[in-house]
C-alpha cells in the first residue's frame, strides 16, 4: 500500500523552537549537524484579511524574511528540505498580532 500526505513524510524529530512574529525579520537559531528537513507551522487567528500568515526565509549566516518571501499561512504545516547550519527567519504578513510564533522542529 502507498503511503500518502503526511504519512510520507517519516523523519526523527529533533531540536524544536519558536521564534516570534512581528514586524521586524528574526532568525532561528541554526540548525543541527544531522537536520535535513524542518517542519515549520505559524500560530495565529485567522480573523481579518490583513492577518493571514507571515513569510519565511531559510538561508546560510542569518536570513532576513521580506514582504516578499514565501507565504506561510496560520494553522499550516509546512516541510522545508534544509541543509546544517541554514537558519530560517520569519517577519508578519499584513497587520501584527502579539503571540504569535514560528514553531520550528528539526527533522533527520
Amino acid at each position: 500500500m502507498a503511503l500518502l500526505g503526511h504519512d510520507a513524510f517519516v523523519h526523527q524529530q529533533g531540536t524544536a523552537q519558536q521564534v516570534a512574529i512581528g514586524a521586524a525579520s528574526a532568525a532561528s537559531a541554526a540548525f543541527g549537524s544531522q537536520t535535513r528537513w524542518i517542519r515549520v507551522a505559524a500560530s495565529g487567528f485567522v480573523g481579518t484579511t490583513t492577518n493571514l500568515g507571515c513569510r519565511i526565509l531559510v538561508g546560510d549566516g542569518t536570513p532576513t524574511a521580506l514582504a516578499t518571501s514565501a507565504f506561510l499561512p496560520y494553522q499550516w504545516v509546512e516541510y522545508i528540505t534544509v541543509n546544517p547550519g541554514e537558519k530560517i527567519a520569519v517577519i508578519q504578513d499584513g497587520t501584527a498580532v502579539a503571540g504569535n510564533n514560528l514553531s520550528i522542529v528539526e527533522l533527520s
